[in-house]
């Protein structure tokens, strides 16, 4: 994909629906009473993995011409003929788990070869001590086979902040004898609490630790998908690089776990207002509009960078065009997610003619740098393909993006998208 340089950022988007959302509520909307009825479902290739497992678990799914989508939940779910394929998501990979774990029946998940790369031990660990049986490829990664079992509830911490671990164990949880609760170091995004409350499932939260008791009755939903705001991150960013932007983004998530997006927007000096606040399904929708504001700099570490995870390689991607540069710590993650996204960041930046410090858990990225068009490796990776799509927007010259095409990973209309916006 070529990316020319761009002068502003102008219009009004509605995206596609948030990915985590939409795993969750196909994941629920299997073992759900009745037929769970979505809008504005993700469109990205991920989200299509989960429907497809939950289509080889039993489950119907009905594709409507209004673009809805309809799945029809079973009393208990039915043994897979083949292995369950994950596509490139993790997000699959580490959530069903939890309800397989309490089928009466062995299974197995696979990968692309990007997933076999990815650490799967996070969610073994737990799932093992709740009774269920599960073996991996070599260093606990995929691929995976589950051996249900009659589980019973545990009390676990998790060693690192996850909202994927929590809601495997959570999900495990809803089969188990007893309460099943589970405290993390960090609070991590709560859509798994909040989906689980829409279906109808009690549970409790208190500080970082969540509880939910076992043996509840799932009741299908009828519901429409927020915008997804790692997506927005991309047409935000943007936005706040050019003087004359005026971009207006509706009907996005807002929820306050993912939000922190928003803060560090106004932090660098963005002009962010947010208008039309609802709450559906207990997730916070709005509209933003975003303006261009001189993007000074910040640092991100601690619980904040485990809430922009998905966020921080375009932050770190316009970190050289702000005055005094982004700064990102603890976020060792990044290294094992699609790629090793330090790594590629700090290649790619470098390659525009940045100037940057990778480091082992993040990145300095100094401001007040001018680039210049670049081959950009993604590394097959969505997010690195769509982060410096951006950064190249206000580079001297073209650049090209190798691998562009991964963005169907989350985000199939992105590029068509992004072209609706600039101005050249």
């Amino acid at each position: 994909m070529i990316i020319r340089p761009a002068k502003n950022i102008l219009g009004a988007l509605r995206l596609p629906g948030d990915k985590s959302i939409s795993h969750r509520y196909a994941m629920l909307a299997a073992i759900a009473e009745g037929t769970t009825r979505l809008a504005n479902f993700s469109t990205g290739a991920d989200c299509a993995n989960t429907v497809a497992c939950v289509q080889q678990l039993g489950c119907a799914v009905r594709k409507n011409q209004d673009g809805t989508i309809e799945i029809e939940g079973r009393e208990r779910l039915q043994p897979p003929e083949t292995s369950l394929d994950c596509g490139n998501s993790g997000s699959t990979m580490r959530m069903l788990p939890g309800i397989l774990a309490g089928q009466d029946f062995a299974c197995d998940l696979h990968g692309d070869e990007s997933l076999t790369r990815r650490p799967m031990g996070r969610i073994i660990t737990p799932l093992r001590l709740m009774g269920a049986e599960i073996s991996a490829a070599a260093g606990d990664r995929p691929p995976l086979h589950i051996r249900g079992a009659k589980l019973h509830a545990i009390e676990y911490t998790t060693p690192i902040a996850s909202a994927q671990v929590k809601s495997a164990v959570l999900f495990a949880g809803l089969f188990a004898e007893g309460e099943t609760a589970v405290e993390e170091p960090h609070r991590t995004r709560d859509h798994t609490e909040q989906a689980l409350r829409a279906f109808g499932v009690e549970l409790s939260r208190s500080k970082n630790r969540v509880t939910v008791r076992g043996h509840q009755k799932l009741k299908a939903i009828e519901a429409a998908v927020p915008g997804d705001i790692s997506s927005a991150a991309f047409f935000l960013c943007a936005a706040a690089l050019f003087p004359g932007s005026n971009l207006v983004i509706e009907s996005v998530l807002l929820n306050p776990t993912r939000a922190s997006l928003l803060d560090v927007m106004k932090i660098l000096g963005a002009r962010l207002s947010v208008i039309n606040l609802e709450e559906h399904h207990g997730e916070l929708v709005g509209t933003i509009k975003v303006e261009y504001g001189k993007l000074t700099g910040t640092t991100i570490a601690g619980a904040q960078s485990v809430a922009l995870i998905d966020e921080l390689p375009v932050l770190a991607a316009i970190g050289p065009y702000t005055r005094d540069g982004i700064e990102i710590r603890d976020a060792k993650e990044l290294r094992v997610k699609e790629s090793d996204r330090i790594a590629l960041v700090a290649k790619n930046l470098r390659a525009m003619g940045a100037e940057c410090e990778e480091r082992e858990d993040g990145l300095r990225v100094p401001g007040n740098q001018k680039l210049h068009g670049a081959e950009i490796d993604s590394g097959g990776d969505h997010r690195i393909a769509m982060a410096f799509a951006v950064a190249a927007l206000r580079a001297e010259g073209q650049s090209v993006i190798h691998g562009a095409e991964s963005a169907k990973i989350s985000f199939p209309e992105f590029f068509e998208m992004l072209e609706s916006v600039v101005e050249r």
